[in-house]
């Protein structure tokens, strides 16, 4: 976690301190379970909640017993029981450290993904209303980075807000998938722990019960939620090279907000850089990154072995720290975008009117030319755009083969730009209604 691309909102989330106060709510909720069935007094499991809920656990001193013990979970009950104790004696009855340190962690992510969905939510308000702003700014369509067809850039945000309310419903799913509680014991048998205090300590903290965990809750639950992060950080990258296209000297049809003060080149005073955005782009590949030592982590030796372990400790706050920054950095990014209209017209006609082309197309095979030979007659005319900068139009009416099947009045036709955002109310339906 760099602070340069971290928000406390979500740091905090996997700050030391909040990790132990999760330790402890496991503990004692686990506690209370046992006084509930009998398993322990229940004036145990008061003092466990008093005593420990007032403890201010001390980093530094948990620090120091693992240096000793070699064993974080150890560390911290040992620490504990400094406060709570003679009553520590029933802490952790028939637990086993990865039923703290699993259950833990789910806590965490659902606490994380929560923040994130709130980011989507922002992001895709901001989305819907540049959509709406611009669903009539024609521009043009590009397909290879050359030139296609009329679209509109509210189409572009309406295809940017379909895809992260995809992104959305797959981070819904992803937060299901990774919220399961395990308190089953060594090798997940309850033979140590009656399957009771797992459900209640599930139920305690908004989780649910694994229905198998084999000492550790199975991997393949957070390979699916860490592919997720990472296939919305390639939606973030997706957008944010878009607007590095759109930024470039020679198309300027948007840019970033460039601000009052705000220098881009040390060197050149005149430059205004993609800089929100190529950042946006370098996260999104560390994000993605994270997507395949969490897939690798699946297959643990028999019931449990700890090489994931390390891997988590990095990649459970460094891909949510991450992805939570890009996200909010990229709302702000599509919120102040500057939108050129202008310049959309004006790359619009750059190409005398070869945008118009597949009308042409079509309008010759309907008048009964084959479509080779439409096909043949239309492309010879628009090579003489491209190389000579004549009028696509022009060069039309002046052919005496599509002459002989098309009037002027029906090539002039095919040169409307209506034609192409006639249903754009329609794709604004099925994606915002």
């Amino acid at each position: 976690m760099i602070p340069r691309y971290s928000r406390k909102e979500m740091t905090t989330i996997w700050e030391p301190e909040t990790k132990f106060r999760i330790w402890f709510e496991i503990e004692a909720h686990a506690a209370s379970a046992m006084a509930e069935i009998g398993i322990i007094p229940k004036e145990a499991a008061d003092v466990i909640w008093e005593k420990g809920g007032k403890a201010e656990f001390d980093v530094a001193r948990i620090d120091e017993i693992e240096r000793e013990v070699k064993h974080d979970v150890i560390a911290f009950l040992t620490h504990l029981a400094e406060f709570v104790g003679d009553e520590a004696r029933f802490i952790h009855q028939g637990l086993t450290s990865s039923d703290v340190l699993d259950t833990c962690f789910n806590v965490q992510l659902v606490k994380a993904t929560d923040l994130l969905l709130a980011d989507m939510d922002e992001l895709l308000e901001v989305l819907k209303r540049r959509a709406m702003e611009h669903k009539d700014t024609v521009c043009v369509g590009r397909s290879h980075g050359i030139h296609a067809e009329p679209v509109t850039f509210g189409l572009k945000m309406a295809a940017a807000y379909a895809e992260f309310d995809r992104s959305k419903k797959r981070l819904l799913a992803a937060r299901e998938e990774i919220a399961t509680c395990a308190l089953s014991g060594a090798v997940g048998t309850f033979a140590n722990i009656d399957p009771r205090v797992e459900e209640y300590v599930a139920e305690k903290l908004g989780l649910a019960a694994e229905p198998v965990s084999t000492q550790v809750i199975p991997r393949d639950r957070h390979a699916m939620y860490f592919a997720t992060l990472g296939v919305i950080a390639s939606s973030i990258e997706r957008l944010a090279i878009e607007v590095r296209h759109l930024q470039r000297t020679e198309v300027l049809e948007a840019e970033e907000y460039f601000s009052p003060g705000q220098k881009g080149s040390s060197a050149m005073p005149h430059k205004r850089n993609p800089i929100l955005t190529e950042n946006l782009t370098g996260l999104a590949r560390l994000v993605r990154g994270y997507a395949f030592p969490a897939m690798e982590n699946v297959a643990l030796w028999h019931e449990r072995d700890i090489s994931h372990s390390s891997v988590e400790r990095m990649i459970g706050p460094d891909a949510t720290v991450t992805l939570d920054f890009a996200l909010k950095r990229l709302t702000n990014v599509m919120d102040k975008l500057v939108v050129y209209p202008e310049n959309c017209e004006k790359n619009m006609n750059k190409l005398g009117g070869l945008v118009h082309s597949q009308r042409v197309l079509l309008a010759l095979t309907q008048a009964g030319v084959s479509r080779e030979d439409s096909y043949r007659l239309v492309q010879r005319n628009a090579m003489k755009v491209w190389q000579e900068g004549k009028d696509f139009l022009t060069e039309l009416l002046a052919d005496e083969e599509v002459r002989a099947a098309l009037s002027e009045q029906d090539l002039r036709e095919k040169f409307n730009l209506d034609y192409h955002t006639k249903h754009v109310d329609t794709i604004f339906k099925r994606v915002f209604a």
